[in-house]
């Protein structure tokens, strides 16, 4: 068994572009010699997740409508960002106050960074832990959120993953981390 080698970028094209998304046109060539001249990339920005937790040892939730999926979901605060223009940290402390309302009472943990939807997305999630955060004003929605503030008890995170009720990939992956480092600070 041979470890598997990148592939060779022969030529690249924007099919899309707009601020928020880019579509591009890759043409590849495979480490077998193979050609594929329409490998589509999507160029997003990154993602900044918070898992913030209370002094009550409540999670602060978000319940809102995704249109993509046409659902509402449950999930903890998140937002876009451009590395180029603003720090992850920076991104987590915004999205936590503008979806939430909620304050940092100390700095963030980072947790880690993963890749999306490697196979053709190129954004990042950066994932924090936010510890004692405390709700000190209004929401700060833009005009496509309705934003629900829903406190889950930190011990029923877990069976809402397991029973589906949380189902968006970051959040749960974000939880697990969040969890695992919690525990291990007992």
């Amino acid at each position: 068994m041979s470890t598997p080698r990148p592939w060779r970028l022969v030529r690249s094209h924007i099919a899309f572009k707009h601020k928020w998304y880019t579509l591009r046109r890759d043409e590849v060539e495979l480490p077998n010699g193979h050609m594929v001249d329409d490998f589509f990339v999507s160029e997003r920005p990154d993602g900044a997740y918070v898992f913030p937790v209370t002094e009550q040892q409540e999670v602060l939730f978000v319940r809102q409508y995704k249109h993509a999926a046409r659902k509402v979901f449950l999930e903890l605060p998140a937002g876009s960002f451009f590395p180029d223009q603003e720090q992850a940290q920076d991104a987590a402390t915004r999205e936590l106050l503008e979806e939430t309302g909620a304050v940092l009472t100390q700095p963030l943990i980072p947790l880690g960074v993963l890749h999306d939807n490697p196979a053709k997305d190129t954004n990042r999630l950066h994932l924090f832990l936010a510890q004692n955060v405390r709700i000190e004003q209004a929401q700060l929605l833009d005009v496509t959120e309705d934003i629900e503030v829903v406190r889950v008890p930190i011990d029923q995170v877990l069976p809402k993953i397991m029973d589906g009720e949380i189902c968006v990939s970051g959040s749960v992956a974000i939880s697990f981390l969040a969890l695992k480092h919690l525990q291990a600070l007992k």
